[in-house]
């Protein structure tokens, strides 16, 4: 039975993973490309980890302290990477910030 239970949490973060990499891929700019990868990723690495956990039960405080990691530098590595797509956002090109420039060529923007 725990081997079902762990296959399972194991499925869904590996989905969540997959759905991070699709959100790169498909998102238009940076700063929602750096949000689904963030998120997503965070998400898929603990459930993946706690999967794992469940089945090697011997493995799970260092899988916690794995699992800490994750949760304390996914936030801080995203948002170095959005501070420095917004400090570059000039030599990026328009589609960084989309919202901003569809504003900029209706005369509503700054």
């Amino acid at each position: 039975m725990t081997d079902l239970v762990g296959s399972v949490i194991v499925f869904i973060g590996a989905v969540f993973l997959f759905s991070a990499g699709l959100g790169m891929f498909r998102m238009p700019d940076a700063l929602t490309r750096i949000h689904a990868g963030t998120k997503a990723t965070t998400l898929g690495n603990t459930l993946v980890l706690v999967g794992i956990a469940i089945y090697e039960p011997d493995w799970s405080l260092k899988l916690l302290v794995i699992v800490y990691f994750v949760l304390m530098t996914n936030p801080i590595s995203s948002h170095a990477l959005a501070h420095a797509a917004y400090t570059l956002r000039g030599r990026l090109g328009a589609s960084l910030f989309l919202a901003d420039d569809a504003e900029r060529e209706h005369g509503r923007g700054r």
